[in-house]
């Protein structure tokens, strides 16, 4: 009687994947929202995070466990500048997913598991670069740039990112041009905890509504004042619909959309020195920064 023969390298690799694959998989949900369907991961008991950019704006949400339970599910809080939404879906008897904040290296292997229409859905490639805290277009802080390289179905944005070893890093969503990007485990713990206990968000608020305007003299960029809100900030501190803001807290603006992306969480509370320019003259005033309203 012969023995089998021994399994080949590629063959115990795949192997591998195939039980991280379905481990990972026993925490992730299928999301679906109107006409979008996507993925998520049960972050504590009864609480899911998903994509936000992926969930509709408006109608009924109902998510579905990897055992077939289906549940309809409650928005308790959206950050679209951290892509993070989390869902309340009480009744699952899946486990919570383990995020890890791990440290990853360009070139280490990579998975992301979503839930498709019959079973979950993997996709197996690598971390193509791998970096510091960054701040998203909509201003959002991430803890974090990672990419990956690898081929994700649009159902599986909202699932769970992994290393070879089954570790679960964070969230795999779309960036620009259909790149894969994560958003970490240290943000998402930050952000959906905040969203568990108050619903949102806070967003710093000045008020004023600016556009890109060229200085002078100079060559550089500043800051037109076009609106003013009555009751906001900005009329507090004194400015002026016509001003041109030139510097904030010492420092020439390059252009508002930067200026306004500094307004995160952080930024409520905070005192920022404002260089103006009002008839030509220069003009400095203290503008304290508020919690953006509900809109």
């Amino acid at each position: 009687m012969s023995n089998a023969a021994p399994a080949s390298p590629s063959q115990t690799l795949s192997d591998a994947l195939s039980d991280v694959v379905a481990a990972a998989a026993k925490s992730v949900v299928a999301v679906h929202s109107a006409r979008s369907r996507s993925s998520g991961f049960i972050w504590r008991p009864g609480l899911i995070v998903t994509a936000d950019e992926a969930l509709a704006d408006e109608g009924e949400i109902a998510v579905m466990s990897p055992g077939g339970e289906a549940v309809v599910a409650t928005l308790v809080g959206r950050d679209s500048t951290t892509d993070i939404a989390l869902l309340r879906a009480d009744g699952f008897s899946a486990p919570a997913a383990s995020l890890q904040s791990s440290p990853l290296k360009a070139g280490a292997l990579a998975l992301a598991v979503g839930a498709g229409r019959k079973g979950p859905i993997a996709a197996f490639g690598a971390v193509s670069s791998a970096g510091p805290a960054w701040r998203s277009l909509r201003g959002g802080e991430i803890d974090a740039r990672v990419e990956l390289d690898l081929s994700l179905r649009r159902a599986g944005e909202g699932g769970l990112a992994l290393d070879a070893s089954g570790s679960a890093f964070g969230m795999a969503v779309f960036g620009p041009r259909r790149t894969v990007l994560v958003i970490p485990a240290a943000t998402i713990e930050r952000v959906a905890g905040k969203l568990q206990t108050h619903g949102r968000i806070a967003r710093g608020y000045v008020g004023l509504g600016l556009q890109a305007a060229k200085l002078d003299g100079d060559g550089g960029s500043g800051a037109m004042v076009m609106s003013v809100d009555p009751k906001g900030p900005g009329s507090a501190a004194g400015v002026r619909q016509g001003d041109l803001i030139v510097e904030w807290n010492g420092e020439r603006i390059a252009d508002v959309q930067t200026l306004l992306r500094a307004l995160g969480p952080d930024s409520v509370g905070q005192t920022a020195k404002l260089s103006l320019r009002r008839g030509g003259e220069p003009i400095e005033v203290a503008l304290t920064i508020a919690e953006r309203p509900e809109s």
